[in-house]
């Protein structure tokens, strides 16, 4: 190796050298829509990274619901630290298989930016308010291709757009990166979830199913241990990342607990006040279609107003969702007289 060559040439020629034959090297990336040149210091993966961390939408992940809604506490889980959560997993399952961990970092980081405020409250209600429904996965890579830097969209690698659109459990990821990314949101959400349940009042340690928790572990940190070492050892050297079919079977069992246990009972609090503001601001805007703010009407020749409010409603914060609802349907105090009425 030439020691002229750039800092991602270098990097480039590392992966060569040292990750497995079934990762996807940098250097062999489909490229973006929109052809760049290279940054000498970067891969493109790296760069995908750095686009994601600094967008808005991404920074506006720290004030959307995981599950509970506006907690008093400091310490439960939002959008945002959620993600934080997806991406330290993928990025451990990466390097324990000799994978691109730049890559799965990247999927990771960007995997939510589409989601709804209310978290997947507000999810299923845009899906019922929407024609042709609403996937926040879908509208992840909508929001990188087309929202973003005012319509630009960060360009992203192929790559990272499409571990981004598969990271749902029924997605079908065309790298491995990507199927780290999805088992690692399906660890990582499972796991802080039982925790902030439990600092909820809503669970005991003990209501755990006992015959998952003896397969994964009595702690968080011995569960998400126990799954990245059995994706290890059932897949290292393999052209395929996955879980073994008794800790598989143990963490659906845990999820399916969690979905019957805590995440209807948490959804009915903020269920029928998410939806009604929802419902309101999309009827709202469906009427009121000059009301949008301006980056958002650039978009109503191309993609139609139905698709363009659910790009608005979905952008929003909950804080934001709260105080624009307020805006539009709860009158202001005002003065007759110099009298408040």
């Amino acid at each position: 190796m030439e020691t002229t060559l750039s800092v991602r040439e270098r990097v480039c020629y590392n992966e060569e050298k040292f990750l497995s034959p079934y990762a996807k090297k940098s250097a062999d990336s489909q490229g973006r829509n929109r052809e760049e040149t290279h940054c000498d210091f970067r891969t493109d993966f790296q760069r995908d990274r750095d686009r994601i961390i600094y967008s808005n939408s991404f920074k506006r992940l720290k004030n959307k619901t995981q599950v509970f809604f506006a907690p008093e506490g400091d310490h439960y889980i939002t959008r945002l630290t959620h993600t934080l959560d997806v991406s330290q997993i993928a990025r451990s399952i990466a390097r324990s298989l000799a994978l691109n961990e730049d890559l799965a970092e990247a999927i990771a980081l960007g995997h939510d930016l589409g989601h709804t405020p209310f978290g997947h409250v507000g999810e299923r209600v845009l899906a019922k308010l929407a024609s042709r429904g609403f996937l926040h996965n879908q509208q992840s890579v909508r929001v990188v291709d087309c929202i973003e830097k005012d319509g630009r969209g960060l360009n992203l690698t192929m790559e990272v757009r499409d571990g981004i659109l598969n990271h749902k459990s029924s997605g079908k990821p065309a790298t491995l990166e990507g199927v780290a990314v999805s088992l690692a949101d399906r660890i990582a959400y499972i796991n802080h979830d039982i925790e902030d349940a439990i600092r909820a009042g809503i669970l005991k340690e003990s209501d755990l199913p006992k015959n998952a928790v003896e397969t994964l572990g009595h702690a968080t940190k011995e569960r998400i241990n126990t799954a990245i070492a059995d994706i290890y050892n059932q897949s290292y050297g393999q052209p395929y990342v996955r879980m073994s079919d008794e800790v598989m079977s143990a963490t659906n069992e845990l999820r399916a607990f969690m979905f019957e246990n805590v995440y209807e009972l948490a959804n009915k609090s903020i269920q029928e006040r998410s939806q009604r503001m929802l419902s309101q601001m999309f009827a709202y805007f469906m009427e009121h279609v000059d009301k949008l703010p301006k980056g958002y009407l650039r978009l109503l020749d191309n993609d139609g107003k139905e698709q363009v409010v659910c790009d608005y409603l979905s952008g929003m914060t909950d804080r934001y969702a709260i105080s624009v609802f307020e805006s539009l349907f709860i009158p202001s105090t005002f003065s007759i007289g110099g009298v408040i009425s």
